[in-house]
């Protein structure tokens, strides 16, 4: 969903941004004039000389008692918006997970710790080229996301099955989890096509 909502809002916002720097570009370069078309009545960049925002249309509403409350509201509305939408795409990285000692206490496993762990089991694997493991989540109940860049030759169901019943199987049994969540994305190593002379 949260990934949807990136892809709309972007191209909405590169949309917008083309067609703003397009309409400046064609008053600021003179194009009408030198490829002889015309603009519509409405079109506010006419030439070389035009301002994007002139003094008219800046104090226009100063005097009005509306006016800068709403500019405040607008803009802290946008900017908590923003910030919304930033923290949204952090996933927060786990600081650490809580193993059972066996004595009735839990110790606590850095969250760094088990990353490094997995990330060499993952890499050791046949067809692994690299590995990158982030965890996520409580740390009660952690949850694993990994990236797995293959080798050409990888047969990606075999290397993924491989992760989930030794790598994962590992680390979940060995820090006493009853089951460990994982995402895996998998790509391939790319090489460049050699030339046969």
């Amino acid at each position: 969903m949260l990934r949807t909502v990136n892809r709309v809002l972007l191209g909405l916002l590169g949309l917008g941004l083309f067609a703003l720097g397009g309409g400046v570009l064609l008053g600021g370069l003179d194009l009408p004039r030198h490829w002889d078309f015309g603009l519509p009545g409405w079109w506010p960049f006419r030439g070389p000389d035009d301002v994007v925002l002139g003094t008219e249309g800046r104090t226009r509403w100063r005097d009005e008692g509306w006016w800068w409350p709403t500019v405040i509201a607008v803009l802290a509305v946008l900017l908590a918006l923003l910030l919304w939408w930033l923290l949204a795409q952090r996933k927060h990285r786990l600081g650490g997970v809580l193993v059972d000692s066996g004595d009735g206490a839990a110790a606590r496993l850095d969250g760094g710790t088990l990353e490094d762990v997995i990330e060499k089991e993952a890499q050791a694997l046949d067809e692994v080229s690299r590995a990158h493991v982030r965890l996520t989540g409580r740390s009660t109940a952690p949850a694993a996301h990994v990236r797995l860049l293959l080798e050409p030759h990888a047969d990606p169901g075999r290397t993924l099955e491989r992760l989930s019943r030794e790598t994962l199987a590992h680390a979940r049994d060995s820090v006493g989890l009853d089951s460990l969540p994982s995402t895996v994305r998998l790509n391939e190593v790319r090489h460049r096509a050699r030339r046969a002379d």
